[in-house]
């Protein structure tokens, strides 16, 4: 072989290893989510001013959810554990969001309401909502002072209340429908809210006893995303509620490795039983769920 074929043909070899190196390369930015059938992808979104959008904002082992309407108002459901305060007022500041028009506080447990002394300390409040019911702890009397101090007067979260957000834009209560339960989660506000075409169900740590009471009212369950109750535990997410609400999208807020046992394996089966595509917190980071009244686009960002 002469020194110009064997320039040619190291130089062959050169190329198919380069080419390999990319396809290699190219592979690895994809990697499958744990326990559902899609691919991961990294986006923040664009979006336009019609669209709504909703923010399941990863705090960890806890929910913190903000909506977005079209009108410009913002919704914020929860914002995790005390130490996931600053975290949610810094990702709400890089939403753009000056005020909180509508604050839910779902339940009074720590890995919901811990971080919203510092959402309340940081924003203007509009309305503030909570059931009607107490927890002796140091997060919640932290929660009661941040309020005391902004001079905000709760008002009792129960089914039926609708919430104002703007045109275009139906977001009601449909729980807690009892004055009292034996499981604080129980008593966690769930919301409905639709947009267009497409509808969303936030349901706190609501467990089978409170599912039970909202299809026994008849509600019109049904919603094309379903935050899974209770970081997808056992006692969350029945098959009767779940047949229901029928979702094509189902989001668990839940932190990685925790000691729970979160997401249970009999609640993620159920989902995959029902060909729900399915995003973790604790695997996709915070996820964006962008509606334009027909369709939703899901968009991941992770946040350190």
């Amino acid at each position: 072989m002469n020194i110009k074929k064997w320039l040619v043909f190291l130089l062959s070899i050169l190329i198919i290893l380069s080419l390999s190196g990319c396809m290699s390369s190219d592979i690895g930015h994809n990697r499958d989510v744990q326990d559902t059938h899609f691919t991961l992808e990294q986006d923040t979104g664009v979006q336009n001013k019609n669209d709504l959008i909703v923010s399941f904002i990863d705090v960890g082992q806890g929910d913190s959810i903000l909506v977005q309407a079209p009108s410009g108002k913002n919704m914020l459901i929860d914002a995790g554990v005390p130490e996931a305060g600053e975290k949610v007022v810094s990702y709400l500041k890089s939403r753009g969001v000056n005020n909180i028009d509508i604050l839910i506080a779902t339940h009074p447990h720590s890995d919901h309401i811990g971080g919203l002394p510092e959402v309340i300390s940081s924003f203007s409040i509009g309305e503030i909502y909570m059931p009607k019911v107490s927890n002796n702890t140091y997060s919640f009397e932290k929660l009661l002072n941040s309020i005391k101090r902004k001079g905000l007067r709760v008002k009792t979260a129960r089914a039926g209340i609708v919430l104002n957000m703007g045109k275009g834009i139906d977001a009601t209560m449909l729980a807690p429908n009892s004055a009292y339960y034996e499981d604080l989660n129980n008593y966690s506000v769930v919301i409905k809210l639709r947009y267009g075409n497409t509808a969303f169900l936030f349901t706190g740590d609501s467990g089978t006893v409170s599912e039970r009471e909202m299809l026994k009212a008849g509600y019109d369950l049904s919603a094309d995303v379903m935050k899974v109750g209770h970081h997808g535990s056992a006692y969350s997410t029945s098959m009767d509620f779940l047949n229901a609400v029928n979702p094509r999208y189902a989001v668990i807020s839940v932190g990685k490795n925790n000691d729970y046992g979160h997401p249970a394996r009999v609640t993620l089966n159920k989902l995959r039983a029902h060909h729900v595509t399915v995003y973790r917190t604790d695997v996709n980071g915070t996820i964006i769920a962008i509606s334009n009244g027909n369709n939703i686009s899901f968009h991941f960002t992770k946040m350190y």
